[in-house]
């Protein structure tokens, strides 16, 4: 038989006036010396708490005062003091050990019940949810009287931050069923809240899930978008490189040559024109000491001034050259006042052969004795376009 929780309350209330009543008759059950200080007659006293065993017991067990009456009654039957309290101690006594069992099996329940919620709470400090879970629910069926508040303990560790599987929706429908369930209950109003925020949490995260999932969206699309670009952005390479190819190649179709090569020392560019016009635009290397006009023989100075085209190698040591008409008058009345010689042999020349692997990135150093440098094959250019007797105008 299952016993209720009021029953089960009203028996461990029980078990204290029958450890007493029985110490009373049986001093030898008593925990403590201090029990045995009792009144030279222990039998009234036993008599008292026996009575009040019988009252609780008759009360919550019974419904009704059955045994009380019964015990009060019988005592008619006998003749003399005497015999009448022999009577109802023997009575008594019976009745006791009647009890006794339920008395046992109920501090034995509310022990088992008390053990289990350890196990629970011990569980749950692990972060053994689930096996925490499966403790509360043996407590409900060993002792229906504590549902509620398992049922609150359940509705948390459902919801709990850092279980890995909570589950709202249980957890709300632990709370719910107190709330229905368990009206009078002191857990009552706490799952009220629980259910409100919960709620609240639920929304939150619903809230959160579709900005996350928008967010996601967003970046799938960001992230197409830059595949967009860098698809564009490589088209672009591609169709500069085919226009610069096609530059080339228009380039070298050419054949009206250029009538002017304009130098420009300190962009390190010489350009070819025609009629004012840009045809095409080379990056050079000067002289090892760049600035200033050329003085003197040595000096590693690039001259500045108007000159022409006046001859041509086609086996210079440099791949190609175009000889400059240094010095002009101006440069030898210069170099006559200062007494020195003008130097001579500026050229436009490519790279010292046998180093062509260089490249454009000869240009990075001023490396020549004065004279200007380009590569071979954009020297093999100028060679074509440049004829003699064409302008040359180098500005500082």
């Amino acid at each position: 038989m299952r016993l209720s929780g009021t029953l089960l309350e009203s028996i461990s209330k029980l078990g204290f006036w029958f450890k007493i009543a029985a110490g009373y008759s049986f001093p030898a059950m008593l925990d403590s010396p201090s029990d045995l200080i009792l009144s030279v007659d222990r039998k009234p006293l036993a008599y008292c708490c026996m009575l009040r065993i019988l009252n609780e017991a008759s009360t919550k067990i019974l419904g009704q005062k059955t045994f009380l009456r019964w015990v009060l009654t019988s005592t008619n039957t006998h003749t003399g003091m005497r015999q009448r309290r022999e009577g109802v101690y023997l009575r008594l006594f019976f009745v006791c050990i009647m009890i006794a069992p339920i008395l046992v099996c109920g501090c034995s329940r509310g022990h088992q019940a008390r053990a289990l919620s350890r196990e629970a709470n011990d569980f749950f400090d692990q972060g053994d949810y689930e096996a925490s879970l499966n403790k509360y629910e043996q407590i409900i069926e060993k002792n229906p009287a504590v549902a509620d508040r398992v049922l609150f303990e359940m509705g948390i560790i459902y919801a709990h931050p850092r279980n890995e599987q909570k589950d709202y929706q249980k957890s709300l429908d632990c709370f719910h069923k107190i709330v229905k369930d368990y009206p009078d209950s002191e857990y009552r109003p706490d799952s009220q809240m629980m259910i409100f925020q919960i709620h609240n949490v639920i929304n939150k995260n619903k809230i959160i899930s579709a900005q996350q999932t928008q967010i996601g969206a967003s970046r799938r699309e960001l992230k197409s978008k830059d595949n967009e670009i860098i698809a564009l952005q490589e088209n672009i390479e591609t169709l500069e490189q085919n226009i610069e190819t096609l530059e080339k190649k228009i380039f070298l179709l050419r054949t009206e040559p250029a009538d002017k090569v304009l130098i420009e020392k300190n962009e390190r560019r010489l350009t070819l024109l025609l009629k004012g016009e840009v045809i095409k635009s080379y990056k050079i290397a000067l002289g090892g000491d760049p600035i200033g006009p050329k003085q003197r023989q040595g000096d590693n100075k690039t001259p500045e001034g108007t000159y022409t085209i006046d001859s041509r190698n086609s086996n210079s040591g440099y791949h190609l050259s175009l000889h400059i008409s240094y010095p002009n008058e101006i440069d030898k009345k210069r170099a006559k006042e200062l007494g020195v010689s003008p130097g001579g042999d500026i050229m436009i020349h490519g790279i010292k052969n046998g180093l062509a692997w260089v490249g454009a990135s000869h240009a990075e150093v001023d490396w020549t004795k004065g004279c200007i440098a380009v590569t071979d094959e954009e020297m093999e250019e100028l060679y074509r376009l440049v004829p003699n007797g064409t302008i040359v105008e180098i500005r500082p």
